[in-house]
Formats: structure tokens, sequence, C-alpha cells
């Protein structure tokens, strides 16, 4: 039997890979990235983790397949960090494709990638987040080094696993044009990539941070413009892109 800790499930999401979504966010994260809404989830065992085997969420995930046939969607192991309980969420995915259901891990890919291979063979799609192509705002972003999150990206077009790339855009820090372009043309190399997602910095973790006597340090930043946020779209697409 196989267990792990979890910080939430959520039954229905649309946000994370296609159709509707059963989400399981994980506990634990190596990354202190400065606009993380799920603060909570960096420590292993913290605040609302709960213990879980493989076989409960499996129970409770065959209650929406329905909804999965009809809407193309499955079940999306996010956190946190899913790669820090790797057999965990091995078995999970496994246990899934037996039901024939659809899988995407969520990831940062700040990972080595033996840990992640095993977890790879029961991944339908990947979610991969690259904060920065920089590797100093990268590091101001994430406290961590970019290398490791590179070498898993061109590990995932070496295996042509089905890729979507995510990009948060945080006005004064990730917006620098040198960081957009160079991610765009490292992306625009890897032939798994099946889109990019553009996202717009929130504040929507706030509150999370104060709770827990964290410095939110972009308490003053604001969200992307509409401006900026065509400006950097452009830039993917400048690249031969599909972006949204």
């Amino acid at each position: 039997m196989t267990e792990g800790l979890i910080h939430s499930l959520e039954s229905c999401g649309t946000v994370d890979g296609p159709g509707i979504r059963f989400v399981i966010f994980t506990q634990g994260c190596p990354l202190r990235c400065l606009y993380c809404h799920n603060p909570d989830c960096r420590h292993i065992e913290e605040g609302k983790s709960k213990k879980v085997t493989t076989e409960e969420l499996i129970k409770e995930i065959k209650k929406y397949r329905s909804y999965f046939q009809y809407s193309g969607g499955g079940v999306t192991v996010t956190g946190g960090e899913p790669l820090m309980q790797p057999e965990f969420v091995k078995s999970i995915f496994e246990s899934c494709h037996k039901l024939g259901i659809h899988t995407t891990l969520d990831t940062s890919g700040y990972v080595t990638l033996n840990a992640a291979k095993p977890v790879l063979e029961h991944t339908d799609l990947v979610l991969l987040d690259i904060k920065s192509f920089n590797p100093d705002i990268y590091r101001t972003v994430t406290s961590v080094s970019l290398e490791p999150t590179l070498n898993f990206a061109r590990y995932l077009a070496e295996i042509k696993k089905p890729t979507w790339i995510r990009f948060v855009l945080v006005p004064g820090l990730t917006d620098v044009e040198d960081n957009v372009l160079g991610l765009a043309k490292f992306v625009s190399q890897l032939d798994n990539v099946e889109k990019v997602e553009i996202l717009p910095f929130h504040k929507m973790g706030e509150y999370k941070w104060e709770q827990l006597g964290f410095d939110y340090k972009l308490k003053n930043t604001e969200p992307p413009s509409q401006e900026l946020m065509e400006k950097v779209i452009k830039i993917f697409q400048s690249y031969d892109l599909v972006v949204q």
C-alpha cells in the first residue's frame, strides 16, 4: 500500500490540464517562490497536510469518471512539488492508467531525473512551470538554481512527452525583455511543447503569507497590464509557439 501527504483535493478543476480534472495538491516543495499561492504546502509536514493511501484517492477519483469521459479530463497532481513524493505519484498515475484515466503532472522540474523517470512513464501530460530563463532572476523568484528545470525540460523533449509550459508574468521581475526572449527561444527548440500558458501574476495567496507570518515581498506589485500581457504573448508567438 502506497501512501503520501497531501494538502488538499479539488474535484472539478478546469485550469490544470485538459477537460474537467480531479486535482491532488501534494505537500512539500523545495522552491520558495515569491508569489506562491500555496505557501502552506512548503514543508512536508505542516498545516493541513493529511496522510492518504493511493487506494483512498482512487476510490474518490472513480466517482468522477463520467466527467472525465465527457470533457476529455482526468487526474492532475500538483503541489507543492509532486516529485518530492515520486513513489506516491507514480502509484496514483499507475492506478489511473489501469482505469483508462488521463494523467497530468504539474511540476517545477526542480528534481533529479532518476526520481522523475518512473513517474513520467505513467504521465500523459506535463505542465512545466519555468519561472524565468535568466538564472539570476530565477534564483530571486525561487531561491533555487534554474539548471535542473532546463535539464528536465530537455529530457521531456528527448522522450517526446507532451508538455505545456507555464510562465508567470510578474511586472518588474520576470517581464525583462531579454528574459522573455530567452525563454521563448529555448521553448521553441523543444518539439514536444504543445502550448505555452502565460499566467498573469496575482496576489490571491497574500493572506496565507500573512497568516503564516511570512514576509510577502510582492505586496506592492500590481498584476500585469493588458498591454504587457499582449507584448509578452507576441514575443512567444514570434517563435511559432501556440500561446494561451
